[in-house]
């Protein structure tokens, strides 16, 4: 039952598409961990062929946290009963009943497919298929590239962490000391440019001389190393600051009032 001047909170993350979930490089061989993504509590492990399975985190069974469990014979085992599930969600044993009991259809878990790709473990969230799309990434970043970075906290949904990220607006105020240096209030544009996977954003920023600022169709054609800001649909964005320097953030929607950003830095 809602009260009077409650809103009922509706799961409103975009449907279909592929999600960074985890970086992957803290997932080891073994390893169990349960995260909260998409206001869905999940659990993640990786197999002796360094596969990665991902399901739901509460056992059909009893309701126990997986995540606290193990994975044996590349299968997740719950703690509470040792009933083990495999990467698909299907159950594999049930301990108590022997090993060549038959398990019930009403064993099994929710299943998402992952990928991992990039640096990160992508999930596909949505309608499950047997022909997904291709997980969706920058081109100009080389394959051999390296990567940095690290992860951060922010209390929004995360489609106000993007529109927060695309305002190129507050540079000269938020970040008057760093990359909004020099007082450069007039903001020429910004001209957005369409792509197959999203958009990208071109600005001039200028000092304010009593001019008024270009529309985007008065700004010249943007050249092929200029700075500007990548976006690639659902979460995906890019800063480009020059063809060696460049910051990928992924908007990773933990609930609706929390987003996780993977922040990575590729370099040669």
């Amino acid at each position: 039952m809602i009260r009077f001047g409650e809103r009922k909170k509706k799961n409103l993350m975009i449907k279909n598409q592929w999600y960074v979930i985890y970086d992957a490089r803290k997932l080891k061989k073994g390893a169990v961990v349960g995260v909260k993504r998409l206001s869905e509590k999940l659990v993640l492990w990786r197999n002796t062929d360094n596969t990665v399975g991902c399901i739901s985190d509460k056992c059909c069974h009893r309701g126990a946290s997986l995540s606290q469990g193990f994975v044996k014979d590349n299968h997740i085992q719950c703690p509470f009963h040792g009933i083990e599930f495999s990467s698909n969600g299907s159950c594999q044993l049930i301990p108590a009943n022997g090993k060549n009991a038959n398990i019930p259809e009403t064993f099994f878990q929710k299943a998402y497919t992952t990928q991992e790709k990039h640096g990160f473990i992508w999930i596909f969230w949505g309608n499950q298929k047997e022909q997904l799309p291709e997980i969706p990434f920058f081109d100009n970043i080389d394959v051999k590239m390296h990567y940095a970075g690290f992860e951060n906290h922010w209390q929004m949904h995360y489609t106000r962490c993007i529109e927060n990220q695309l305002d190129v607006l507050h540079l000269p105020f938020v970040h008057r000391t760093t990359i909004g240096k020099g007082n450069r209030t007039i903001i020429n544009g910004p001209n957005t440019v369409m792509t197959d996977k999203g958009f990208n954003i071109y600005i001039k920023n200028e000092l304010d001389n009593g001019q008024k600022p270009l529309k985007p169709n008065e700004m010249p054609e943007p050249l092929p190393n200029q700075q500007h800001l990548k976006f690639i649909f659902p979460n995906l964005w890019q800063n480009y600051l020059t063809k060696k320097l460049l910051i990928i953030i992924s908007f990773t929607p933990v609930d609706e009032d929390n987003t996780l950003l993977f922040l990575a830095y590729p370099h040669q």
